[in-house]
């Protein structure tokens, strides 16, 4: 069966710089089905699910719901719902969780806030080892179930890290996808093995080139430069490189790379469309996805 994710490997499209952006994630324990925009189409009210998507735009916060691995019947909602707050940003980075009776109460959280990095005080420190989030929602991509929900379940029966399936990561051609929290790489074309791998390099502070899309914190530029001094460096831990990008033209960015002994680097990047044209998700039809691309890196200092 030919699918998007089929099509991108066989096309050899690179992973680098597709991570989906947020400074900050809002997670949010929702059972039970889910629809293709899933904060409006499940058992979470539909009402609360647009006003939550509201509140994030704009502030760097992303909002996406999560359950535990497994059997997910038409069943009614549980009486109270984890909820998992990570900023994503290096050197900052926090996960902050609680449990909800209601997730209104959500819609009282300060959401430009949480995007600048300040939790206010939400819950309790996450004091646990990496967090698994695994993209399953076949109704938005079936590559996502497919490929995604053996992929949770064999990680949650492995018992290594705390595993949840969520409902959007972007890049369904990538599946199956995965975000690691507390840093925020995203990670794409794993399977069992891979993915161990991440989740017990995650846990010693260190992230995997080979099977990154970037960390979620920078923008695509920034994840763009960022991988390249990775690549050329071989530099593998999670908070010793900041990144800061300017416009240097359309569709260009010098982006600024800094180790924290000193070392500078400075990365053209510029963004093209990925030739020949191919489905961003199953379904529908062939376009060129934006790429970045490095078109040269310097080190500076």
């Amino acid at each position: 069966m030919s699918t998007c994710a089929t099509l991108s490997r066989e096309l050899s499209e690179p992973l680098a710089a597709t991570a989906a952006t947020a400074t900050t994630w809002l997670l949010l324990e929702q059972n039970g089905p889910w629809g293709a925009k899933a904060l409006g189409e499940s058992h979470l009210d539909a009402a609360v699910g647009r006003a939550l998507e509201a509140a994030a735009a704009g502030t760097g916060v992303r909002v996406a719901l999560i359950r535990r691995p497994g059997r997910h019947a038409d069943c009614l909602p549980d009486a109270r719902h984890e909820v998992v707050v990570a900023h994503a940003v290096p050197g900052r980075s926090w996960v902050r969780r609680a449990a909800v009776a209601d997730p209104a109460e959500l819609l009282e959280l300060d959401f430009s806030a949480l995007g600048a990095g300040d939790h206010g005080g939400f819950g309790a420190e996450h004091v646990g080892g990496p967090i698994a989030l695994v993209c399953t929602n076949g109704r938005r991509d079936r590559c996502c179930a497919l490929l995604g929900r053996p992929l949770a379940a064999e990680l949650a029966a492995a018992g290594h890290s705390e595993v949840w399936e969520v409902t959007h990561l972007g890049g369904h051609r990538f599946s199956p996808t995965m975000l690691v929290l507390p840093y925020g790489y995203a990670y794409g074309r794993l399977t069992a093995e891979s993915a161990k791998e991440v989740l017990a390099a995650t846990a010693a502070g260190h992230m995997v080139p080979e099977w990154s899309r970037g960390r979620s914190g920078w923008d695509r530029p920034g994840q763009a430069a960022e991988h390249a001094v990775r690549v050329a460096t071989g530099e593998t831990a999670v908070d010793v490189l900041t990144v800061a990008q300017r416009p240097a033209g359309e569709g260009r960015w010098l982006v600024g790379v800094v180790h924290e002994d000193g070392r500078a680097w400075e990365a053209e990047v510029v963004e093209g469309a990925s030739e020949p044209a191919r489905p961003e998700s199953c379904g529908k039809a062939a376009g060129t996805p934006s790429r970045m691309d490095v078109a040269a890196v310097r080190q500076v200092a």
